[in-house]
């Protein structure tokens, strides 16, 4: 990806100008950051303070790290009189202030992306894809709220070329305001699936939250949509009364402006043909799955929507890795020979589940190998949520899984509902099950381990890959 991030972002006199504070001595930052324990030397440093937190009380810290100033509401203790500091009424309005202005200064063109399942994947296929056309910024990780959205505009850079902003909810009314903030030019809804469900009554409820994301972009700009989605047409529909035209539709069929028009999996990647507007492109993605195969239709429909050059974008995909957390491979041994460990443990909804035991089915087993589940609880599902854990079963018999582990009292229903013979243990909390599936594992098997966040499945991958060595790639190819 192309980047400025050496440049000059905010002068004390332009941050006061932007959040009405002031700033007595001047000072130049080349960044902005919200946490003094990930603080480069020269960002700004903003004291946001939450029910359990203050980060005042971090401030010294950050000065001392190496910080350019401190946006701060009142003087921190250990911050010495001739400090650095921007002195503001409430610093999360400082933010948010920074973010706005961050946008109205920049001439980028900027894509929005939300949706229920694959926004951070396809933001970073965005980021690299743009990023071969010229400068572009996007959020780091899932920095994707009402925080991550002012903090990623806050850090836009001035010459940046485009800009990729990740807009994430879990309740209505929260995309909006992110959208208003950011206008974009493009935006690009992955899908509507039965994610946080348990604040919304129905499917399409949640798809007029995503729809959202239009109230931003001032009547003008595209819409980049799933046409496979069952709620396509409401979104398209959503799209139209905003004003925003044209809709790309990508996916599969044979209305699609962006079309998959061949998918296979090779060694070291899979090859991906697309029909985009009437002409083949081929490319090749690292990460596995056919998700990552749709996602990245979105991607050339939004470089389509820009006027810019699908095939090059197209070819910058190959450099993507999937994200930690969000299908990454690790190869590990754990003392009779390889195996392969597929952490997709960030987060997870039925959706993403499906697409993660599809991806377990076609992966590449050693000799005599099987292909193993190690599945924690997915949450905010709302009344559903038994009937969802239970329906997994036919999933992952149908894929032709060896074996299940399951974690926490929403997976028990799983346990239950699975054929005794592909039981391989159930626990309460992910830190119970690691002995069993340590046991259970076996030269050549490949092992997938997910579930959402709250349900701590990162324990699992951690302890897999402390408990053995970790040989190159290609020790553990080949087999089934």
């Amino acid at each position: 990806m192309s980047r400025i991030d050496s440049a000059v972002l905010w002068t004390g006199s332009d941050a006061a100008a932007a959040t009405g504070g002031t700033a007595a001595t001047s000072w130049a930052a080349r960044g902005v950051s919200i946490d003094s324990r990930g603080l480069s030397s020269g960002d700004l440093f903003i004291a946001l303070q939450g029910p359990n937190f203050d980060g005042h009380e971090f401030a010294a810290d950050a000065i001392d790290a190496g910080a350019a100033a401190a946006v701060v509401a009142h003087v921190p203790d250990r911050v010495g009189d001739r400090a650095p500091l921007l002195m503001v009424e409430d610093t999360a309005a400082a933010l948010r202030a920074l973010g706005q202005a961050g946008r109205d200064r920049s001439a980028a063109k900027v894509v929005g992306v939300t949706g229920s399942v694959g926004k951070t994947g396809t933001k970073e296929m965005l980021a690299l894809a743009l990023g071969a056309l010229g400068p572009t910024h996007a959020n780091r990780s899932s920095h994707n709220n009402a925080i991550g959205g002012p903090l990623t505009l806050a850090r836009l850079p001035i010459g940046a070329d485009n800009a990729v902003v990740e807009m994430g909810m879990n309740h209505p009314g929260e995309i909006l305001p992110l959208s208003r903030m950011a206008r974009p030019d493009v935006a690009v809804i992955t899908n509507v699936e039965a994610v946080h469900l348990g604040f919304f009554e129905d499917l399409a409820q949640i798809a007029d939250a995503k729809a959202e994301i239009f109230a931003g972009m001032g009547g003008a700009g595209a819409a980049v949509l799933n046409r496979d989605n069952p709620q396509y047409d409401r979104l398209a529909a959503a799209a139209a009364r905003a004003g925003v035209a044209p809709v790309i539709g990508f996916g599969t069929g044979p209305d699609c402006a962006v079309r998959l028009a061949g998918y296979e999996a090779e060694t070291g990647g899979n090859r991906v043909v697309a029909e985009v507007d009437g002409r083949l492109v081929a490319y090749r993605l690292k990460p596995d799955g056919h998700h990552w195969a749709i996602n990245s239709l979105g991607v050339l429909g939004a470089v389509l929507a820009l006027g810019g050059d699908v095939a090059r974008a197209a070819a910058a995909l190959d450099r993507l890795a999937a994200p930690p957390g969000r299908g990454a491979r690790h190869w590990i041994d754990l003392g009779d020979g390889p195996l392969v460990l597929i952490d997709d443990s960030y987060n997870a909804s039925p959706a993403s589940m499906r697409a993660a035991i599809e991806t377990l089915a076609v992966a590449r087993t050693g000799p005599g190998g099987r292909r193993i589940a190690v599945l924690g609880d997915m949450l905010e599902l709302g009344a559903e949520e038994t009937a969802f854990h239970a329906a997994l079963a036919g999933d992952l018999e149908s894929a032709g899984i060896d074996l299940s582990f399951t974690v926490g009292p929403r997976m028990a229903h799983l346990h239950r509902a699975l054929p005794s013979a592909r039981r391989g243990g159930h626990a309460e909390a992910s830190g119970q099950i690691i002995t069993a599936v340590l046991f259970a594992l076996g030269p050549g098997d490949v092992v997938l381990v997910k579930g959402s966040l709250g349900s701590r499945m990162g324990q699992v991958v951690e302890a897999l890959l402390a408990a053995g060595d970790q040989p190159a790639p290609q020790a553990a190819a080949g087999g089934a």
